[in-house]
């Protein structure tokens, strides 16, 4: 009788400890990184010129991806438009200014391209590129 409560206390032990093993695992995790990008200048209008990017990213994390939102960010660019300063309001991103990937695989590249990184104004072609300009990947959730 002994005998048989310890093997039932020692089995229900090891019931109760491979259990919390096994649900304290890591969950799974999404990664994704831009392994190319560009930077562009186009006139919009008659005093007006913009930064338009593209490029590459690829899911290098664990599980799928979808609705990966891709954006441009210009660091050194100021808040307030100035003739002959690059600028870059401080508004939530238009569509145009993001690229939204629906859906990617595991290991899988897509390609990104918006406009609006970075705006400039003046009679004259700006002599530069703007400084700091990156390509951030905002967002994005794991498909099930």
């Amino acid at each position: 009788m002994r005998l048989s409560v310890l093997r039932t206390a020692t089995l229900f032990l090891i019931i109760v400890l491979s259990s919390c093993l096994f649900s304290c695992q890591k969950p799974k995790e999404g990664k994704a990184v831009v392994i190319n990008q560009e930077f562009a200048v186009n006139k919009v209008s008659e005093y007006g010129f913009e930064v338009t990017a593209r490029g590459e990213i690829q899911n290098v994390g664990e599980v799928d991806l979808k609705n990966v939102v891709v954006t441009g960010n210009c660091g050194s660019c100021g808040q307030i438009m100035i003739f002959d300063t690059w600028f870059i309001s401080d508004v939530p991103k238009t569509a145009d200014e993001k690229n939204v990937i629906n859906y990617l695989s595991v290991g899988a590249k897509a390609e990104f391209s918006f406009s609006g990184v970075a705006m400039y104004m003046s009679k004259g072609s700006p002599q530069a590129m703007p400084e700091n300009l990156e390509i951030k990947i905002v967002s994005f959730e794991p498909a099930t």
